[in-house]
């Protein structure tokens, strides 16, 4: 693993205006959690429900965040912006304070979504001495576009152990 892809660094709070949808695939279950999601981007793509919320953004970011709420797996798609539209179905609040942040690209925004997950809680949050994840909204960033492939971060808030 590219020890340059990933930091641990202090984010001021911030807010998602999220669409969401429950996912009820086993936690355990990788393919179905990824084809629930894949197929609910799909949808508010075509719906317009995302160029809805594209539209208030503050920044050109498209955030894909991961919540337990009341003990549902909830899955946003979202923005960072302090404006409302009626279709949102969240406001989530990042906290103040560490984060993990990991970098990379993929070929697709599930790709790299998949991937930056797979580096985070497989090897960064394993292997970290000084840092542990305790729950807490967690989002990939799908930056840009850059020859043919989406780059984008990873943020996920930890505490110090």
């Amino acid at each position: 693993m590219n020890m340059e892809n990933y930091i641990f660094l202090e984010k001021d709070s911030f807010i998602v205006l999220g669409i969401g949808t429950e996912l009820k695939s086993d936690y355990t279950d990788y393919a179905g959690i990824n084809k629930e999601k894949a197929d609910f981007w799909e949808a508010v793509k075509q719906d317009g429900r995302l160029d809805t919320l594209k539209a208030i953004a503050a920044n050109d970011y498209i955030l894909a965040v991961n919540e337990a709420v009341n003990n549902k797996m909830m899955h946003y798609a979202g923005v960072m912006t302090e404006a409302s539209v009626p279709e949102a179905t969240r406001v989530i609040q990042f906290p103040k304070g560490e984060y993990l942040v990991v970098k990379g690209e993929g070929k697709t925004a599930d790709e790299l979504s998949n991937k930056l997950t797979g580096i985070a809680f497989g090897q960064v949050l394993p292997e970290a001495k000084k840092y542990a994840y305790v729950g807490g909204p967690n989002a990939t960033v799908e930056m840009g576009q850059r020859n043919g492939s989406v780059f984008g971060e990873m943020w996920i808030p930890v505490v110090r152990k």
